[in-house]
């Protein structure tokens, strides 16, 4: 059976301007440039919606690029010989024949952005040793596996619950993932997240400004703790509905990354995420149940993202629509959506 074709679509930045498509593209996908020049020919690159006739056509800022790769493109190390690659590392991510699954909505030779659905994790951990994001990624960006932290996390500079949707930035390089790690740490990058929570909010805005860190209790949860991380989620509120049972709509801005932030500062204050199975109470989970038997996530999706190229300094800004299953969850319970 032939491999899966996989439509990567990405746009060159200023830095490929003038750059040869075969070039950019050999770049942007870590592919050989000769491999490059094959799928141009093969007519599996377009740009802006037209096929590509000539790999020494020249790159414009801003041209959006299709590229159609089989499965089994992107999987080899870089400068091994067919039949000479070395076994990976047993503690390195696996560079798995499987289409990637979330999309990626911008790539160069530094990072790649991507639209993250529910329910993949995103790098190897306890219970998850194959099929996560990071592994789906290097397949496709060998170059990556070098980014570091380290060999399960190649790249990884911030992260989405496996059941929170939204955009996610990954690093190609080293010097990009640090850069952008500075960016976390100093609150430069902002992450903006839709959620919808049980109850009706007191206050139309708000901070919840509290330390987390493992619970004394479970420590498969996060709790706020004394003398844990310090956390910071502002909040507002976008509509309320009591169409089905109370519901608030929130826009929340993340001023640290911390692990279930949103999830456990909304809960901590008395109105966690709607669908969440592991921070709402019985009650809460027994209502959604009864009312949206679709939803078997938390409402959660990181909408907004922008950051500071760590290479050119261009100021990036990215955007990303709720899917459906959480839009019809908004119809249910009566909740206005504006992108």
């Amino acid at each position: 059976m032939s491999p899966l074709p996989r439509l990567l679509r990405i746009e060159a930045m200023s830095s490929l301007d003038g750059e040869r498509l075969d070039r950019g593209l050999a770049l942007l996908t870590g592919v050989s440039r000769a491999e490059a020049s094959r799928l141009v020919m093969a007519g599996k690159v377009r740009v802006r919606g037209v096929p590509a006739s000539s790999g020494s056509r020249r790159l414009r800022a801003g041209d959006e690029l299709s590229v159609e790769l089989a499965g089994d493109e992107g999987e080899a190390g870089t400068g091994a010989s067919a039949g000479a690659s070395e076994p990976p590392s047993a503690a390195a991510p696996r560079a798995l024949p499987t289409p990637l699954q979330a999309e990626v909505v911008f790539a160069d030779a530094h990072l790649v952005v991507v639209d993250k659905p529910a329910g993949l994790v995103v790098h190897p951990g306890a219970g998850n040793s194959n099929g996560t994001l990071v592994q789906q990624l290097v397949a496709l960006f060998p170059d990556m596996a070098t980014a570091g932290p380290d060999s399960t996390r190649p790249g990884v500079v911030h992260r989405l619950d496996k059941g929170t949707s939204g955009l996610l930035v990954v690093a190609r390089t080293a010097q990009a993932r640090e850069a952008l790690a500075r960016q976390m740490a100093a609150h430069i990058a902002l992450r903006r997240y839709l959620a919808v929570v049980h109850g009706e909010l007191a206050a139309d805005e708000g901070l919840v400004e509290a330390p987390l860190g493992r619970s004394p209790r479970d420590r498969t949860k996060i709790a706020v703790v004394e003398g844990g991380r310090p956390a910071r989620t502002r909040y507002l509120a976008l509509d309320r509905s009591r169409s089905a049972f109370p519901v608030t709509f929130l826009s929340c801005r993340l001023e640290t990354g911390r692990t279930h932030q949103v999830r456990v500062h909304l809960a901590a204050i008395g109105h966690p995420l709607v669908g969440d199975d592991r921070y709402a109470n019985r009650a809460q989970l027994l209502v959604v149940h009864e009312w949206l038997p679709g939803l078997s996530r938390p409402w959660l999706h990181a909408t907004e993202l922008s950051f500071r190229h760590p290479v050119s300094d261009e100021e990036m800004k990215f955007a990303s629509s709720p899917p459906t299953e959480l839009t019809e969850v908004l119809r249910v319970l009566g909740l206005g959506y504006r992108p």
